[in-house]
Formats: structure tokens, C-alpha cells, sequence
């Protein structure tokens, strides 16, 4: 039966498993709207579709699906354009479908008119394409989809004329299975060479991004049966136990972490781009040879030397084989534990004083956080310090817009992530000026009663732009705002708010948040730590 292509594409989507889509309904997409209820999928109103764009992209690493965002032509695609480029940094599969003007080199001055809405958005997603038939806007949906569980995952977007979304079109086709493939005979070969590398060397040396999430159990084995230390990137927190004796932590951006892998013999990076936001130096200081594991086949350029290998696939299907076949395996490792330790605990002391009283509230948080709680972290120095004295125990449950880089992702992004992760434990952290990128999204929260703890830390100031100004010898300025009432901002809005003057009120309130049917901003300064 023919229905008109907008209703056709939702029921597209829920056959090909969405269940939430975030959005904004206007004029121009209204007919995407007109099949939503009917094909059983759940519309999340946000308040600007920056938020929007947020929303999925926590709803997509929560829940590893795609988020999905319906948004309108001209500058309702350019307020989702930040999120996107977010996504597009942090590899976080979106889909973005809008509407848009069915012409616009004959005609000007109609609604939401942009010179190339299809070439604006292309420049901070994978791919942006525009559909001018029913057929074409189903290829598009399944090639996203396709490429999101067989490549880099990042966002797209497809827009479609107003008039094709108005005409009548018949259903979508069903979705091909992916076929089920064995082993690969190719990765069994390649665990077997690095296996043999690993037993070779004596100070080598895994470091592990968000592609080595999958199967994170392995990487410890790995390490402790071949002597191997260990770094993580932010990303890849929670992917071997932060009590395992060959860890260094989520510690690349120490400067001295370069004289540490000056020592290696043997480097792997798997899942990991090693970008200036994983490392804040120009050069990681090896100079060894690497190994490169990564699905991204851009990454596999620059000059090599003997010894490397750089390898385009799954990571954990390589280093699933590179653990059978160090099987029974043990040798000393030149990698001495208590130096380790002791490593870490001077570069905690480091973090700890360039950035006063964070780590003892970090502590305190910690402790009082329920297992299995998924945070998302705004561009704020609290999160700047915790990303690095904060052992995860587990991974893919700390997001935060690393790459990219934007003010306000948090609230939105947890609220997304809330949304799908109804009933188990989900807090934002974001700082004072990051907070008035998207307060608006609070009344979101409210509106469907997500129990979220919002920790808003204040410190009065853009801190640390004005901690790096000071650094270039320029006099400060531009780096304090006023600031409203947060907690009436937040009692407005219908949130309930606190203000704890002590780590202990700090857990209370936390705990408290969880169980409370709404969310609650919890208000905290610098001062909290005493």
C-alpha cells in the first residue's frame, strides 16, 4: 500500500530496528512526522536541534545503534551541524535526515533557503546526499546502515525534497541479512605474526582507543602473557582493569609519558588514531617498531620502518587470535610492576596540582556512584582532570566530546543516553559557561521524567582559557560571564537542585538524584574540596 514517503521512511526505520528519533518537527519535514506513532517509534521533542544532535549521539553510545535525527531545511540542518562534527570526530554512528527545497537555483527567497545545503552538511559527517526518489531515500537509509556495522562508524546525512517527502511511494523494501561469515582465515594468519611478535620483545608496549572496546577482556590476558604495559586513550578507559600491574592509565597527555615509551621495543596501537587529542604533543616518543590495528584505512599512511605492520580490520577479531596463539605463554618482562605503580601515583600527584581540589571530588564521586552508572563529560576542567585519574571499570561507559571538542554536548548527550538506558544509572558532568550552550535541553529531562543527576561545576570563568592565556602572557579578559541563579534556573525549568557544601552532601545528593523521578542539578564550586 502506497503512503506518502515521509510515514514510508519512519516505518523504513523501525524495520531496520530504531526505536527513538530526536527531532524538531517544522513545516518542511512535517510529513516525516506523519508516520512516527504509526510505525511504533518513540519522538523526542529537544529544544533547539543542537540538542538534538546531542541527544543521538548519547543515545548511539549508549546503546551502540544508530541515533537517529529528523531535522529541517536550511537552519535547522546548520544547528545540527556541531553534533554531527562531534560524531564525525568521536566515530559515533548518526543518521541526520532533512528536508530541503526542491529547487533552489531558479528560485530565491523561499523559507529557509541555503546555496548548498547538501555541500554544507558534507563537510563534517562521512557522507550527505540528497534523495529525488522513494527508491533512492531507501538505498541511502540501507547503505548507512550497511556501512555503520561495516566500517568507521560515522554520521550521515540524506535530505529529501518537500515535494518527494509529500508524494506517495510504496513501502520500503525489506533489509538483505548480512551474511555470517567464519573466521577469517587472514586474521588467524596476522594473530600468529604479532603473537610471535610479542614473544620476541621485551618492553612492548599496547596502547588501546575506543576501537579496542569490543572484547575488552582480552587485552589484560594479553598483557599479563606476554609482559606487555599499557596505556588507554580517554576513549578507551575501562578496557583493562585499572589495577592490572602492567597499566600505565589513561595517562598519554603526561609529557613524561613520552620518555616512558621511548623505552619500548615493540608499540602496538589498535583502535586508536593517536590524534593530538589522545596525546597534546606533536610526537607519542617512540620510535620502535609499531603495529597498527585500526578499520579506518586512512589511518594506515606516514613513513615506516622495518619492523611495522599496519593492518586495516576488526580489532577484535586479530587480537581474539593473537590470544589463542600466545596460549601457554609467559616470559619476564622487562617491565618492572612497581615502577608502574609508582609512575602513576607521581603522575596523579602532577594532575592533582595543576588543577586544585578536583581530585578529592572526583574521589568522593566515585565512591558513590552506582555500578554500571554511564557518564557524559562536557569541556570543563573537572572532566579534564578526571579523564585522567579515573580508572573506568568497564568500557564505553564514560562520553565526552574528545576530538571536536564542543561546549555544551553533556546534558544533551546524557539526557540521550538516559533515554536509552531507562532504569540504570546515567550522570552529566558539565562546567558553568559549557552549561548555557544547552540548558534549554533541561526541560527535556523534566518532560520525560529521565532521573538524571546533572553535576554543574562552577568556577566562575572560562578556567581554562584563561589558565592558557596566562601561560602566553596575555593579560586575561573575555573569560568571565554572569552567571544566573543556576538553581533557580533549574527549579524553573521543574528540576529539583541542590548545593552541597561538603563531599559528604556531595554523595547524599548524588544517591538521592538517582531515586528522584526527574532530574536534578546538583550546584558545586572549586571550594567544595575544603
Amino acid at each position: 500500500m502506497q503512503h506518502p514517503l515521509g510515514a514510508q521512511i519512519s516505518h523504513m526505520l523501525k524495520a531496520r530496528g530504531v526505536e527513538v528519533v530526536f527531532g524538531i518537527p517544522g513545516v518542511h519535514n512535517q510529513e516525516m512526522y506523519r508516520g512516527i506513532e504509526e510505525a511504533g517509534i518513540t519522538h523526542v521533542l529537544a529544544r533547539h536541534e543542537q540538542g538534538a544532535g546531542f541527544m543521538a549521539d548519547g543515545y548511539a553510545r549508549a546503546t551502540g545503534r544508530p541515533g537517529v535525527a529528523y531535522v529541517i531545511t536550511g537552519p535547522g540542518l546548520c544547528n545540527i551541524m556541531t553534533p554531527m562534527g562531534q560524531a564525525y570526530s568521536d566515530s559515533v554512528p548518526m543518521l541526520v535526515i532533512s528536508s530541503c527545497l526542491d529547487e533552489t537555483a531558479a528560485r530565491k527567497g523561499q523559507l529557509h533557503q541555503m546555496r548548498d545545503q547538501r555541500a554544507a552538511a558534507a563537510t563534517v559527517c562521512d557522507w550527505s546526499e540528497e534523495a529525488r526518489t522513494a527508491e533512492a531515500a531507501y538505498d541511502l537509509i540501507d547503505r548507512a546502515f550497511s556501512e555503520f556495522d561495516t566500517s568507521r562508524r560515522r554520521p550521515k546525512h540524506i535530505q529529501v525534497p518537500i515535494s518527494v517527502l509529500e508524494a506517495r511511494a510504496p513501502a520500503a523494501p525489506a533489509r538483505l541479512e548480512d551474511a555470517v561469515l567464519e573466521k577469517n582465515s587472514r586474521d588467524l594468519h596476522l594473530g600468529r605474526e604479532i603473537a610471535h611478535a610479542l614473544k620476541q620483545a621485551r618492553r612492548p608496549v599496547m596502547i588501546l582507543g575506543g576501537g579496542a572496546t569490543r572484547g575488552a577482556g582480552i587485552y589484560g590476558e594479553i598483557s599479563t602473557l606476554c609482559g606487555a604495559a599499557v596505556f588507554c586513550t580517554y576513549a578507551g578507559r575501562g578496557i583493562i582493569p585499572g589495577d592490572h600491574p602492567y597499566y600505565f592509565g589513561s595517562t598519554l597527555a603526561r609529557p613524561d609519558s613520552a620518555t616512558v615509551l621511548a623505552q619500548a621495543d615493540l608499540v602496538m596501537v589498535i583502535g586508536s588514531e593517536l590524534a593530538e587529542v589522545d596525546l597534546w604533543r606533536h610526537e607519542a616518543g617512540y620510535s620502535c617498531p609499531t603495529i597498527r590495528i585500526d578499520i579506518d584505512p586512512s589511518l594506515m599512511t606516514g613513513a615506516r620502518q622495518k619492523g611495522d605492520m599496519q593492518i586495516v580490520g576488526e580489532a577484535f577479531d586479530i587480537m581474539a587470535a593473537v590470544r589463542e596463539a600466545l596460549s601457554g605463554h609467559s616470559h619476564e618482562s622487562l617491565w618492572d610492576t612497581a615502577e608502574i605503580a609508582a609512575t602513576r601515583k607521581r603522575w596523579r600527584a602532577e594532575v592533582d596540582a595543576q588543577r586544585p581540589g578536583i581530585l578529592p571530588v572526583c574521589d568522593a564521586l566515585r565512591a558513590c556512584l552506582p555500578e554500571g552508572t554511564m557518564i557524559y563529560s562536557d569541556m570543563t576542567q573537572f572532566a579534564y582532570a578526571a579523564k585522567e585519574i579515573w580508572d573506568m571499570d568497564r568500557p564505553g561507559h564514560w562520553h565526552h566530546p574528545y576530538g571536536f571538542g564542543t561546549l555544551g554536548y553533556a546534558t544533551p548527550a546524557a539526557i540521550g543516553g538516559a533515554v536509552a538506558r531507562r532504569g540504570k544509572p546515567t550522570l552529566a558532568i558539565i562546567g558553568d559557561y559549557g552549561f548555557h550552550y544547552t540548558m534549554q535541553e533541561l526541560g527535556v529531562a523534566v518532560e520525560l521524567g529521565l532521573s538524571l543527576p546533572i553535576l554543574l561545576w562552577d568556577n566562575g570563568k572560562l578556567g581554562e582559557i584563561e589558565d592558557s592565556m596566562t601561560r602566553a602572557q596575555i593579560a586575561p579578559n573575555a573569560v568571565i560571564a554572569h552567571n544566573p541563579d543556576f538553581r533557580k534556573l533549574a527549579e524553573a525549568f521543574g528540576a529539583a537542585a541542590v548545593a552541597p557544601t561538603t563531599l559528604a552532601q556531595l554523595q547524599e545528593a548524588v544517591r538521592a538524584a538517582f531515586d528522584t523521578p526527574g532530574p536534578t542539578l546538583i550546584y558545586i564550586t572549586p571550594g567544595l574540596a575544603g
